[in-house]
């Protein structure tokens, strides 16, 4: 199946490609590779400190959001997610404070919608960890490295 067809199954819509905020690309194609440069969910997503202002669940659906941009952002750089051969790897950043161990629930979010659009090709090897402030007061943000077909 499409991996088009899979998000539009999985009542998925995707947001505009996010603009840079600062000095750097959003990708970076080399090889049979896409880089995708750190994404932040877009407006409407919790924000926040995750452990103090937000639930483990929120950050769960604010990773999920983070996902959606790293999407929007590789279909702008390929045309299409079916060029997607498989997801290399994911690094999540949660906002948290000192003490807060839930990492890895948080970045499944990310995790879980990537392995839903993208089925086996959608499991990846993956970094979750904290920070203690987020850029624009994000609650979580991640990249990602794809394996693209040409």
């Amino acid at each position: 199946m499409s991996h088009e067809t899979r998000l539009t199954e999985m009542g998925l819509t995707l947001p505009p490609a996010p603009a840079p905020v600062a000095t750097y690309v959003p990708t970076v194609q080399t090889g049979g590779l896409l880089f995708v440069s750190g994404q932040m969910a877009p407006a409407g997503f919790p924000k926040g400190q995750v452990g103090t202002d937000l639930t483990v669940d929120e950050g769960y659906e604010a990773a999920r959001g983070c996902a959606l941009s790293l999407l929007a952002q590789v279909r702008a750089a390929l045309g299409s997610l079916d060029r997607v051969a498989r997801v290399v790897k994911l690094t999540g950043w949660v906002n948290a404070p000192a003490g807060f161990t839930d990492h890895p629930e948080v970045v499944n979010g990310a995790s879980d919608l990537l392995a839903g659009v993208f089925g086996d090709a959608g499991r990846h090897a993956r970094a979750a960890v904290g920070a203690p402030s987020l850029p624009r007061g994000a609650a979580v943000e991640v990249e990602a490295i794809f394996e693209v077909t040409r």
